[in-house]
């Protein structure tokens, strides 16, 4: 995996000290959105669907670090709508890590350069960078041209300035795979420390319905797409066992609890990417309240059958990692190169 050698080892421990205390339930990476506005209209985008006065709102950065506290999971993930347009990003960021808190700040990165000097590189922030693909596929997703380029340009700045930097690969029906092999290798080209990738979901506010793939059609694809992709120098921020998920390789269902989401709203039942559940006033009233049988492809809800994205199914395979000395070394020798 592609995340600092300090984060990973931290992620270990927690997990760890959940096993020893008999825990089956808890978090391994807090979805922060402390605001939905954004600067872009991306397609498959089911944040910028709310009302003005939801896109006014905005978490103080008080509010954010009592949700990291209440839910503690050791990564908070931070996101939106665009993070950077926030007026006390930063604050927020700052206040996180000095709790401990590994900080994943995602963003479309239009703002990036300019913003960078609010930032310090550091062992516990990773800057994870929206890039839906090629230059063209890309800038057709997000809805404005250019953007690729501006986003590209920001990667390079992070970089030379010090700062962990990522990207971040959501996959829409309409592209090729070999199109995305070459993607692959630029974006390796650009020196960054890892590649997050996963299939849409559809949400229901999202205006292009049309975009995602189904079940069949992801596996499909990446089949295609990642054939040989260790071999190709590919770093992707993703267990192995994920990427074979991907592939059709493994199977799995879907731990919603894993990676909870707490909005402007409160916190989303029952997951980051499905609020048909209502909202909940706590964490743990979140854990409680939530009817889960509800709710993974396994369930039989037809809003979770084809969702593949990672949010749900690393939880997954967190657990079966553990769950075994055998499974565990099994992780281990994926994460070294082992394996197609």
């Amino acid at each position: 995996m592609a995340v600092p050698l300090r984060m990973q080892l931290a992620v270990f421990r927690y997990i760890l000290k959940q096993k020893l205390r008999g825990v089956e339930r808890y978090p391994l990476v807090l979805m922060l959105e402390p605001l939905f506005a954004c600067n872009l209209q991306c397609a498959g985008c089911g944040k910028i669907q709310y009302p003005p006065e939801t896109l006014r709102k905005r978490m103080t950065p008080e509010e954010c670090w009592e949700a990291a506290e209440e839910c503690g999971a050791p990564i908070v993930s931070v996101a939106g709508g665009e993070p950077l347009v926030h007026p006390d990003i930063a604050r927020i960021v700052e206040g996180l890590m000095e709790r401990g808190r590994f900080v994943i700040l995602c963003t479309n990165a239009l703002l990036l350069e300019k913003e960078l000097p609010r930032f310090q590189p550091s062992a516990q922030l990773i800057l994870n960078v929206h890039l839906d693909g090629p230059e063209v596929v890309h800038d057709r997703v997000v809805g404005r041209p250019g953007t690729w380029k501006t986003a590209v340009a920001a990667i390079r700045a992070a970089k030379a300035k010090g700062f962990h930097v990522m990207t971040n690969t959501t996959l829409f029906m309409g592209v090729e795979p070999a199109e995305f092999r070459a993607f692959f290798d630029e974006v390796t080209a650009l020196g960054v420390d890892g590649m997050n990738i996963a299939p849409g979901y559809a949400y229901e506010k999202a205006s292009g319905q049309v975009e995602f793939l189904t079940r069949e059609k992801t596996q499909e694809w990446f089949r295609r797409a990642l054939l040989g992709w260790r071999a190709k120098g590919w770093v992707f921020n993703h267990s192995p066992f994920y990427m074979d998920f991907l592939e059709g390789k493994r199977d799995y269902d879907c731990t919603p609890w894993g990676n909870p989401l707490r909005s402007v709203l409160g916190w989303q039942k029952p997951c980051y990417l499905l609020d048909d559940a209502g909202l909940a006033k706590s964490y743990q009233e979140l854990l409680e309240t939530t009817d889960w049988s509800r709710f993974g492809p396994k369930s039989g809800n037809p809003k979770c059958l084809h969702c593949m994205t990672h949010v749900g199914f690393e939880p997954t395979i967190v657990k079966e990692v553990f769950s075994s000395p055998a499974r565990f070394l099994e992780m281990l020798r994926g994460m070294m190169g082992g394996g197609s």
